[in-house]
């Protein structure tokens, strides 16, 4: 049987730019180290008034089909991943569907189309699903385009308003693909919990700490669930770790803790005793909190030494280029993650073929995924297309107050409306609502 996975992806960041350290921190009153050095993040991405999660989904599926000489008819099913949706029946992939046959030859009425959600994590779902659907023959030769589209902001002045970002990321998955395959081995980590949530509202309710407590736990647990499946977690085997990043700080974390488990009862563990010292082991302790405090010390020790600095290097910086200046994009990001570590490979001339990536996909209420993958030889020629460096360069910059215009035209409470900052060129753009107040998308030239 063929493999399967990603044969070609495209990312769109929205049009807009706020500087967190020359716009935001000011006006919050801020240090700007609170953001470049605690969060990680030194600018985000949102949306013009004409951009939205269909025109960001649309314009970056319509340059991926347009490069890879894909029609409509080879497509035969689109799932589109969002937390951000605008409509509870209809989903996002029929308006996408409609834009791209405004612009190319015949139609998707023959494809499926649906709509995930789980948080941050619909977007490997999605993925799965595309992979499961092809596995089991039912494609028919036809490929499926997965989509993650979000607008992730928060209410003004909540904790998470500098974590904000908007963007798509499109992602064609087939037989004999260019980019990544995927691996039959998979781990989850998956509780009820409330950590964050959209209870019939735009805007979501966060316990930070809380979301920050369960990342980390699910984690755990689909890294122990993928080695019960098969999967090798030694730090050798990856080139590069994506994880779902909704500020680069919580990866730094999440890192630590991965890389403490990954050399856990290995040769990398011993070569690193010399040094710090054997990782606490629970039945060395009286109580479960002390041995808590010992992991906790570990941890922070083993963050300094040469091994686990070299590792996080070339494995996990890599990932975290983009968004620091894009911000998070919900069920995007670990996908932009992916790319920019493999952009960052293709730039420094690393050889990735052949190579395992291990993805760290994570959506809050909660569920972890943790899966490989293997780099195909076509992926120099597949990154060396994106244009997501240009896009960035290309933004807008914001002054606060433009910032708050547009936070609030995009707030559906507040229902106000301003003209453009930026000119549409080429591309999708949201044309006003239809007789049923449904969303219009216009093709602009």
């Amino acid at each position: 049987m063929a493999e399967v996975g990603i044969d070609g992806m495209e990312i769109r960041t929205g049009k807009l730019q706020l500087d967190l350290a020359e716009t935001f921190a000011p006006a919050q009153g801020d240090d700007p180290e609170k953001y470049t050095k605690g969060l990680g993040l030194f600018t985000s991405s949102f949306p013009d008034v004409y951009e939205d999660i269909v025109t960001m989904a649309a314009n970056a599926s319509r340059r991926l089909l347009d490069r890879k000489d894909i029609s409509l008819e080879d497509i035969g099913r689109i799932d589109v991943a969002t937390e951000s949706a605008f409509d509870k029946s209809k989903p996002v992939s029929t308006y996408v569907a409609g834009c791209l046959e405004q612009v190319f030859e015949g139609d998707l009425h023959h494809a499926n189309k649906g709509e995930r959600k789980f948080a941050c994590v619909a977007g490997t779902q999605a993925l799965d699903d595309a992979y499961n659907w092809i596995r089991a023959g039912r494609n028919r030769g036809r490929k499926a385009l997965v989509i993650a589209t979000d607008t992730a902001l928060y209410a003004r002045d909540d904790a998470g308003e500098a974590t904000q970002g908007a963007g798509a990321v499109a992602m064609v998955v087939d037989e004999n693909p260019d980019l990544v395959t995927f691996s039959d081995q998979q781990g989850f980590g998956s509780a009820d919990e409330t950590d964050f949530l959209k209870p019939n509202q735009q805007f979501p309710s966060v316990d930070g700490k809380r979301s920050m407590q369960v990342y980390l736990a699910r984690m755990r647990e689909a890294m122990e669930d993928f080695e019960r499946n098969g999967g090798d977690t030694h730090p050798d085997n990856f080139a590069l770790i994506p994880f779902h990043t909704p500020f680069p700080g919580m990866v730094r974390r999440a890192a630590a803790l991965g890389f403490r488990h990954c050399i856990r009862g290995n040769e990398v563990e011993e070569e690193v005793a010399e040094e710090i010292g054997r990782q606490p082991r629970q039945e060395e302790f009286d109580s479960h909190e002390a041995y808590l405090d010992a992991q906790k010390e570990y941890t922070e020790t083993l963050t300094e030494t040469d091994q686990y600095t070299d590792w996080y290097k070339q494995t996990i910086e890599p990932t975290l280029a983009i968004s620091r200046y894009v911000g998070n994009w919900y069920t995007g990001s670990v996908h932009i993650a992916r790319a920019a570590g493999m952009q960052e490979a293709l730039d420094e001339g690393r050889d990735l073929t052949g190579k395992q990536l291990l993805i760290g996909s994570y959506g809050s209420g909660a569920q972890a995924e943790i899966h490989a993958e293997t780099i195909q030889s076509g992926w120099e020629d597949e990154i060396s297309q994106l244009n997501i460096d240009e896009q960035m360069e290309q933004r807008r910059d914001i002054s606060f107050a433009e910032y708050e215009r547009i936070h609030d035209a995009h707030n559906h409470d507040e229902n106000r409306e301003m003209d453009p900052l930026t000119t549409p060129d080429n591309e999708f753009v949201f044309d006003g609502w239809g007789r049923m107040g449904e969303r219009k998308y216009t093709y602009v030239e």
